[in-house]
């Protein structure tokens, strides 16, 4: 119901590219995000996808999040995984052509899940680097399978809560953050913290990507907050996710755009 309900007040306040007054999120929005061509990657991808759901195959989840709106136990079914915790090929194939877009050196993904949306980030272009983080290592298993059936090689897994291995990940990193897309833990204060620590690691170029942010009243405020940021400066809410800019550039403007 909380969803329903956010949904009809963005629906309410959001727009499309008419009347769009920002020469970059225009070009954003037209070339990017309502982008109705496909690309060859997608097929191989939405294959693996299909043979997930079609996994007879239990394995025991550690769920260091939010939770699940399903109320899922400990023992799922890798198809049950795939289809209520792996985001839909519409939103994965979003962040492949933000990557495509943007064309970032490294990206970093706050979880896995069972890889198919780091597989649509690190297919975008195979010289790029995808750093992703997963707290479940059987999990983390079952996404390394997906990039070896997939012959992806750009992906490097971190796995273990990212309350312990972001900070560390980043200080080895040895370069900045160019992509980053948040998927780890719906909650407010995980969200604004891992926010805080790839800040430090960001240039004014830097795209961060956040999930769900409608998911809950939690995740509003988180997302309330991260807008107010005095580092931010563009913002751009498509619902599922937020986009976030720190474009020096840019005036400080918030749109609401419909994918």
């Amino acid at each position: 119901m909380f969803q329903l309900l956010a949904y009809l007040r963005f629906w309410l306040r959001s727009g499309n590219a008419h009347g769009l007054h920002s020469p970059f999120v225009f070009g954003l929005y037209t070339s990017a995000v309502r982008h109705e061509g496909t690309y060859g990657a997608y097929g191989a991808i939405e294959a693996r996808r299909q043979q997930l759901l079609d996994s007879p195959t239990s394995i025991s989840v550690t769920d260091l999040g939010a939770g699940s709106h399903t109320g899922a136990g400990r023992q799922r079914r890798v198809a049950d995984i795939a289809r209520t915790a792996a985001k839909p090929a519409h939103l994965a194939q979003l962040l492949f052509r933000l990557v495509n877009y943007f064309r970032p050196t490294t990206i970093l993904e706050l979880g896995t899940s069972l890889g198919l949306t780091t597989a649509y980030l690190a297919a975008a272009d195979s010289r790029h680097t995808v750093i992703t983080f997963e707290g479940c290592p059987n999990v983390a298993a079952v996404a390394r399978e997906t990039f070896a059936a997939l012959s992806i090689g750009n992906v490097r897994v971190v796995e273990g809560n990212i309350d312990d291995t972001l900070a560390p990940a980043l200080a080895a990193l040895g370069k900045p953050v160019d992509f980053a897309f948040f998927d780890g833990n719906h909650r407010y204060e995980p969200t604004l913290r891992y926010f805080e620590l790839c800040l430090a690691h960001r240039t004014d170029e830097s795209v961060f990507v956040f999930d769900d942010i409608h998911w809950s009243e939690e995740m509003e405020r988180a997302w309330e907050a991260i807008k107010i940021h005095p580092d931010v400066t563009v913002t751009v809410d498509l619902f599922y996710v937020g986009l976030v800019f720190f474009r020096k550039n840019q005036p400080k403007q918030h749109f609401s755009l419909r994918v």
